[in-house]
């Protein structure tokens, strides 16, 4: 996948609590062991769901044609739908602008807790599940091999340990700005997410017609 391809679906990954977490992480008690472990817990969620779809969209993909469509444009249309349905979601939860009660506790997290939170957010959150499996299933479609996700995985990554990183080479400078930054993401960060939909939602068309 091309960087105009992999970076605005990056970006749809870590809005909204997926990128506040790392910052609530951030300012935790054991900060490094923390954001380490929500990294690594979206690392697996992450390449879990993108490999999954794409063995089914490359199953799906060797069955010749339904209906009289073939097999690559069904493919296609799958992630036509699953676009469509995460830029509703979007829209429908633009106004719920206060973070979950649940990150009140992030301060005092543990390595544990902050694994399984960056498994379940990046895995099962319902806009990232939908991104990945577009993901996969357009791979899929394109014939490509799934090593192609990586760029698109390896950048979601490096978005969400940013927080971390940043405070670890700039110190309290970071500290006093990610506040700052969480409140900008929170926000706007479906006003972003909304545009990105759209520009993969006009990629797939293309190939869908092409």
């Amino acid at each position: 996948m091309s960087l105009l391809e992999v970076l605005p679906l990056a970006i749809v990954m870590i809005a909204r609590p997926q990128i506040l977490t790392p910052i609530f992480l951030a300012t935790s008690d054991q900060w490094r062991a923390n954001s380490t472990a929500y990294v690594f817990g979206a690392s697996l969620s992450i390449s879990l769901v993108v490999v999954i779809a794409y063995l089914v969209g490359n199953s799906l993909g060797g069955g010749g044609s339904l209906f009289g469509a073939s097999a690559k444009q069904l493919l296609y249309l799958t992630v036509l739908v699953l676009l469509v349905y995460a830029a509703v979601d979007t829209y429908r939860k633009r106004n719920v602008s206060d973070p979950p009660a649940w990150m009140g506790k992030l301060t005092t997290a543990t390595p544990q807790f902050s694994f399984r939170l960056g498994f379940l957010l990046l895995g099962f959150f319902p806009t990232d599940i939908v991104t990945s499996t577009s993901v996969g299933t357009y791979l899929a479609a394109n014939g490509d091999p799934v090593t192609d996700a990586a760029g698109f995985v390896l950048l979601t990554l490096l978005i969400l340990a940013f927080p971390s990183l940043s405070l670890f080479v700039l110190g309290e400078r970071a500290e006093a700005a990610l506040p700052g930054i969480r409140d900008w993401m929170n926000d706007n960060s479906w006003l972003i997410s909304e545009a990105v939909i759209l520009l993969f939602v006009v990629l797939t068309l293309q190939n869908l017609v092409g």
